[in-house]
């Protein structure tokens, strides 16, 4: 592969990418167009529109995608790998094609598999990441948290993706906070440390999470939780939650600098390790090893 390539990471609704200089990324651009914004199919119309400068100043550029694009969605739905997974059954599983312009591109596959508790998950994208993680860290045997709008908690045994489970902790807090009663009629929302404590501490309370969520609006009412903190009580309940199903070992969080810090918050509340690292630097050294094997 060309000392220069493009590592791209294109989800529902965003689109990340990366020039690529051998391992070290060069340049950088994200823009808003994820699959739900892309027009009758037309992915590699939108691919070329996003990156044509790079291919004007390099001309034709291998490139590796990864992501729901490779969903029965996206460009080219492209099969699941299942069992133990690593770098290498990854690129196995990649799609090939050829842009109009000479562009060679792969479609990463994403995981499909069972939870701890047995019940069938699938992820593409957070995939790569944790691949990332394996080559940013010695140990052997990880426990990995990927917050975002579908959370991963996954655990990694010599060197692959042994099960994983999620967590919708991100797109039910934005349901609630934007369609239902418990986020109507807010004032601008504002940054609220004991808010999200408490929402922390009222997670363990013994009822079920739909019982807990409406003491956002009592609190509310009550005014023991102020009208502009109520997102955060909301945050703290939600992620609360989705730790407590945590298993009482070290963990490493995944994500972006204010998701990890939220989570790391919530967890240290909780008497739990945890150990934080950027999502983006763990998804180029995963592309980096899966590029490796292509």
């Amino acid at each position: 592969m060309s000392k220069n390539w493009l590592a791209v990471d294109w989800g529902t609704t965003n689109f990340r990418a990366w020039l690529m200089h051998d391992a070290e990324p060069v340049s950088e651009m994200n823009a808003t167009c994820g699959l739900l914004q892309v027009p009758n199919g037309q992915f590699e119309a939108v691919l070329e529109h996003h990156i044509g400068p790079w291919i004007a100043e390099h001309g034709a550029l291998p490139m590796v995608l990864a992501g729901m694009v490779g969903s029965q969605q996206g460009w080219v739905n492209v099969p699941y790998r299942e069992g133990r997974v690593g770098a290498q059954q990854l690129a196995q599983g990649a799609h090939r094609l050829r842009t109009r312009r000479g562009s060679d591109v792969w479609i990463l596959p994403g995981i499909a598999g069972r939870s701890a508790i047995g019940l069938p998950e699938v992820m593409r994208g957070e995939d790569v990441q944790l691949i990332g993680l394996m080559t940013l860290t010695p140990d052997d045997c990880l426990n990995a948290i990927l917050p975002g709008t579908h959370s991963k908690h996954a655990r990694i045994e010599r060197h692959a993706i042994q099960h994983f489970s999620t967590c919708m902790t991100g797109e039910l807090y934005h349901l609630l906070m934007t369609h239902s009663l418990l986020g109507r009629e807010l004032p601008p929302q504002h940054a609220d440390s004991r808010a999200f404590a408490l929402g922390v501490q009222n997670s363990g309370l013994p009822a079920p999470l739909s019982q807990l969520i409406f003491s956002v609006r009592t609190l509310r009412l009550r005014g023991d939780v102020p009208l502009p903190g109520t997102g955060d009580y909301l945050s703290g309940l939600l992620i609360g939650q989705e730790l407590r199903q945590c298993v009482k070992a070290e963990h490493w969080i995944v994500g972006s600098d204010a998701l990890n810090a939220r989570y790391a918050e919530a967890a240290q509340q909780l008497g739990m390790t945890t150990t934080s690292v950027s999502g983006e630097r763990c998804f180029i050294a995963g592309m980096n090893q899966i590029r490796r094997y292509l």
